[in-house]
């Protein structure tokens, strides 16, 4: 069936807010499974509005040539390049690199006619452009599409792999029907043009090869990818297939991401100091970087960090376990004050009652120093640490912690909240995601709360 606007956004609507899986959404709407994951990607990377163009909506010759360089490059999936640029389907980009090869390796800008019917230039093919030619001119047809090919892998001004040289030449031997041996007397014959070997062409190609059998895993590793919204490294990737039982080893993931193009934020490290001088009582520092515990609730971490939107600011205070990472309570506010650690203490002591010998670790920050601190964790028989002056590594686990979420949704994300209000329902998110949804390489590919939960249980 032909799907309207309404009926994609309430596909997206489905998977997104009511967990619908890909089968029953595709059954619902009478579509295949893969046309709904495509729908549902498109809406979340660039918005509901993607989804209102037309099937006739204009592509400059300029943005084919670039996305058809893009997939011949072999480094990244169709899927992939298509959702990246927005385009309604995939096969969009396929018919763009089909009439591409047909036409001598020339992006054909197509006209409109008089009633908005489009009009193009023939593109029989192959065939229809070397009929007639005979010895000399069909050998010099055949090289100059050679030479053009060739040399469209340079548009981008940069070093050409050898890669990139396979999966051209491997296009050339289907398109043209001519042999190994000519091609490669064709290419290392030009000095103009980068040279490959016979025996680099097979190792390669048989590496190339190879990577046919991964469709499956390849979908889904750019499924996960996308969920997590570039969140997720090749290693967090690796976990949740291995956990829904892909038989695959972290280098072939690592490998596959690499080329696909997929590649995980990388942080951005800042930091806010709530330290101002010695005003109060300092603890000694217990954990002495020994962060991880044997049980939940046996170290409790916390810090502050300050967000600078616009120039309004606001102030993260969580506190984390060190069993499991997870944050047990937090509190937000728009300023620093002693009434937002309390909050968050209350809100620790609510669900975890029981905080006999429980040690708290902080930085030297002034509401750690205040004797109102000091006595709450000794009404709850808790003992108080402390980092050494001016020492960020003493409280790493914190740190981490910061580092991540500020990565993933603050850094260079700063124009998608309109006000602070955005910015902090996008911490809380991010938190319950963190807790529930993102998995640990050191958690056994667990969450923080599944690992927390097991132990709970099992103790």
């Amino acid at each position: 069936m032909k799907l309207t606007y309404e009926d994609k956004l309430e596909i997206y609507r489905l998977w997104k807010l009511d967990g619908w899986g890909k089968s029953r959404i595709a059954k619902k709407f009478n579509i295949n499974q893969f046309a709904t994951y495509y729908i549902y990607h498109l809406i979340d990377i660039h918005g509901p509005k993607i989804v209102k163009h037309g099937k006739n909506k204009y592509y400059s010759k300029e943005f084919k040539e670039k996305a058809i360089k893009r997939a011949l490059s072999g480094k990244e999936s169709i899927i992939s390049i298509a959702l990246d640029l927005g385009l309604p389907s995939k096969g969009i980009l396929n018919g763009w690199i089909k009439s591409y090869k047909e036409n001598g390796y020339t992006v054909i800008e197509r006209k409109r006619g008089r009633h908005g019917q489009k009009e193009t230039e023939d593109n029989g093919g192959t065939r229809e452009r070397t009929e007639g030619l005979k010895g000399r001119e069909l050998e010099t047809y055949y090289r100059e599409s050679i030479h053009k090919k060739i040399e469209s892998l340079s548009i981008t001004k940069r070093k050409v792999t050898k890669e990139e040289i396979t999966v051209v030449i491997s296009e050339l031997r289907q398109e043209l029907k001519v042999s190994l041996g000519f091609i490669l007397e064709t290419i290392n014959n030009n000095s103009k043009l980068p040279h490959i070997s016979r025996s680099d062409y097979y190792y390669i190609s048989s590496k190339i090869d190879k990577d046919l059998k991964n469709d499956e895993v390849m979908n889904r590793i750019i499924d996960i990818y996308y969920h997590h919204k570039g969140k997720y490294g090749y290693r967090r990737i690796y976990l949740q297939l291995r956990n829904e039982g892909y038989n695959i080893n972290r280098k072939k993931v690592q490998r596959l991401m690499k080329r696909m193009g997929l590649i995980g934020i990388k942080r951005n490290k800042r930091k806010y100091s709530s330290y101002q001088g010695t005003i109060g009582e300092i603890a000694d520092n217990i954990i002495n970087r020994d962060f991880f515990a044997d049980n939940p609730n046996d170290k409790w971490y916390t810090d502050i960090t300050e967000f600078n939107l616009k120039g309004e600011k606001v102030y993260l205070s969580p506190i984390l376990d060190g069993y499991a990472g997870d944050i047990i309570s937090y509190s937000i506010s728009k300023n620093p004050s002693f009434n937002q650690i309390i909050d968050m203490m209350n809100k620790a002591f609510l669900n975890n009652p029981d905080t006999d010998g429980i040690i708290f670790h902080s930085d030297q920050g002034w509401q750690y120093q205040m004797k109102q601190f000091s006595n709450i964790l000794e009404k709850h028989n808790m003992i108080q640490s402390m980092s050494r002056k001016g020492n960020s590594l003493d409280n790493s686990l914190m740190e981490n912690f910061f580092g991540l979420l500020k990565t993933e949704i603050f850094y260079g994300f700063e124009d998608q909240y309109e006000t602070i209000d955005d910015l902090i329902q996008a911490i809380e998110e991010y938190i319950y995601y963190y807790n529930n949804d993102r998995i640990k390489e050191r958690l056994k590919g667990l969450t923080p709360m599944e690992y927390r939960n097991q132990a709970l249980m099992s103790s």
